[in-house]
């Protein structure tokens, strides 16, 4: 399901494109997961844009992916949000120094984002060992009853 190109959503509307609810939406504009939907006068409805959907469905798919803590996806939306920002600025980049320090900023900003995956990633490895050992303690246990 797809936004119309320049509509104002409801957030009622964005909810039901992301999967999730108005509440959830709320929670995470107040601690800067998701851009405020703008100032808007007492009793007035939040509006959302195409852009913010897709940044709601990035934050769900990435905090349910990678099960990460509100503080580690903050982290690593941040970073994402300094790339582009980066990308903007080198496109604009008019000499090799600076494009040099915007690539190294860049890099920096992946390593931080790498690390949390790595991270992650070794404690979902960690599990699967322990799963599989559980798993051959129990077929060796059945294995002897049925000796």
């Amino acid at each position: 399901m797809s936004t119309v190109a320049g509509k104002r959503l409801r957030i009622g509307e964005v909810a039901e494109l992301t999967g999730t609810t108005p509440r959830t939406i709320r929670y995470y504009e107040e601690i800067g997961l998701l851009p405020d939907s703008g100032a808007r006068a007492q009793g007035q409805h939040r509006c959302y844009t195409d852009a913010d959907v897709a940044r709601m469905r990035e934050i769900l798919r990435l905090k349910d992916l990678l099960g990460l803590s509100l503080e580690q996806l903050s982290k690593l939306l941040e970073a994402e949000t300094a790339r582009a920002e980066l990308r903007q600025e080198y496109q604009q980049a008019e000499d090799a120094a600076t494009q040099r320090r915007i690539l190294e900023e860049a890099l920096g900003h992946i390593a931080g984002q790498l690390e949390l995956v790595t991270d992650r990633k070794r404690q979902l490895d960690q599990l699967e060992r322990e799963l599989v050992e559980r798993s051959r303690t129990l077929r060796e246990r059945l294995a002897e009853l049925s000796a």
